[in-house]
């Protein structure tokens, strides 16, 4: 991984940013921030998957290990972030 910058707060982190797998596979790019409005909660990310068809996944607040300008570092393994489901709506 390249540098990826400072640390950030789910609230900026900008669609595009790039996705990596806790064992350092690059997945894809953010495509959406979600969070619960009314209690102002990280919910989870939707990115689209760089292998294969552009597929969207959605990878649980939980599952979201750090957060950085340009890279999003998830707490799963590759293989684990390719059994993710789609998300239920896109924006």
């Amino acid at each position: 991984m390249d540098d990826l910058g400072s640390r950030i707060s789910y609230m900026v982190l900008e669609r595009g940013v790039t996705v990596f797998s806790s064992d350092g596979e690059q997945l894809g790019s953010v495509v959406e921030v979600r969070r619960d409005v009314a209690t102002d909660i990280f919910d989870g990310i939707v990115f689209a998957m760089t292998a294969g068809f552009a597929r969207h996944r959605f990878v649980d607040a939980p599952e979201v290990g750090e957060i950085y300008e340009r890279g999003v570092i998830l707490r799963i393994d590759a293989a684990a972030a390719a059994e993710l489901p789609a998300p239920r709506d896109i924006a």
